[in-house]
């Protein structure tokens, strides 16, 4: 019997989401087909906006970008659909103190678990993957989750009825990413920040346009979440919460 590889079943996580979204939303076939990795013609466009270079998705044959905007509050998946919560040092002071913990430690041991996980940070092209194992403190998204859990789909309990986070002011860092993810290059002896989207199937955000003119706004304002975020991640590493190993 063959086995079935990651990306196979990657693919296959990505197709159900899919269905289930073109339930709801209408999904345009070359933002489908770009989700399963179906299209040959996607080049990595480079723009630079501040202290980020992001990698914009560009359909040659077309000559169309991949843009994005947040469509709350009519969605709000990535608070259903969320795989993990992983929190910088940051995040657990100012999660621990708004949650009303006197210490980080009490918060530590009953809101949060550690987990290692693998993430391909892929800027559209094979031959530039680079696989990262991060092992990184974890809040829980419900009272009883655990390693177990770790990856797996759940509602976060801070999701409230009208779609709105509880704890928006102090929410974990990757919340205000998505669907973004980001990574750092060492380049001439300087830390670059760079990002791209994450097609995982549930956002219904992606369209497709012929400038990016209208989208500049909304990268430029993620840029600098884009950034801090980057940077509590690297502080987060010196300070031993968190490890990361790199494999090209």
């Amino acid at each position: 019997m063959t086995p079935i590889s990651r990306e196979s079943e990657k693919s296959d996580e990505v197709l159900i989401a899919l269905e289930k979204l073109s339930k709801k939303w209408t999904i345009d076939p070359k933002i489908r087909d770009i989700h399963l990795g179906l299209r040959s013609d996607v080049r990595d466009y480079l723009l630079k906006l501040n202290q980020v270079t992001y990698h914009i998705p560009y359909l040659s044959e077309t000559s169309e970008f991949v843009v994005w905007d947040c469509l709350w509050p009519d969605c709000h998946n990535c608070c259903e659909k969320q795989g993990r919560l992983p929190l910088t040092s940051r995040d657990i002071s100012v999660i621990s103190k708004g949650l009303g913990y006197p210490n980080r430690t009490d918060f530590l041991e009953k809101e949060t678990y550690v987990a290692t996980w693998e993430h391909t940070n892929s800027t559209l092209r094979k031959e530039s993957q680079i696989i990262t194992t991060l092992t990184m403190v974890n809040l829980k998204r419900s009272e009883t989750e655990g390693e177990a859990e770790n990856g797996k789909q759940i509602t976060c309990r801070f999701l409230n009825g009208g779609g709105s986070c509880s704890i928006n002011s102090s929410k974990p860092g990757v919340c205000s990413l998505y669907p973004f993810f980001s990574w750092t290059q060492n380049e001439n002896n300087r830390v670059s920040v760079h990002a791209s989207y994450q097609f995982t199937g549930d956002c219904p955000g992606f369209s497709l346009t012929k400038t990016l003119d209208e989208n500049i706004p909304i990268l430029r304002n993620y840029s600098e979440i884009i950034y801090n975020y980057s940077m509590s991640v690297n502080t987060t590493l010196r300070e031993s919460f968190a490890r990361i190993d790199i494999t090209e």
